[in-house]
């Protein structure tokens, strides 16, 4: 067995914006997103469509047609938007694919 690991060489980012948290939260709540992310003191929601990822896997560049950031200094498992109206976030500041992310925006 052959087992490679290799790993993205660019991202784009082809929208940016710096919103607040709870419109970050009820955008990705209405249109669909299963989580937002969290990454030192930040959240993010990404908007990726499928032909993204299939030219990351010929190309290794991987394209995000939008992301929204939020400055969250605390973490928290849940982000609530009204009452009742709730999405997971989770914590990827472990990850350096999400690292070298919000490093690129918060230099940008």
């Amino acid at each position: 067995m052959e087992v490679e690991v290799k790993p993205t060489k660019k991202i784009v980012i082809l929208g940016l914006d710096k919103r607040e948290p709870e419109n970050i939260g009820f955008c990705a709540i209405t249109f669909g997103a299963s989580r937002l992310f969290w990454v030192d003191g930040h959240i993010l929601c990404l908007e990726v469509y499928e032909k993204a990822i299939e030219h990351e896997i010929r190309k290794g560049e991987f394209y995000i047609s939008q992301l929204c950031y939020a400055s969250f200094p605390k973490y928290s498992r849940v982000l609530e938007v009204e009452k009742g109206a709730q999405i997971p976030v989770v914590n990827v500041s472990d990850m350096k694919i999400y690292k070298e992310i919000i490093k690129a925006i918060l230099s940008s």
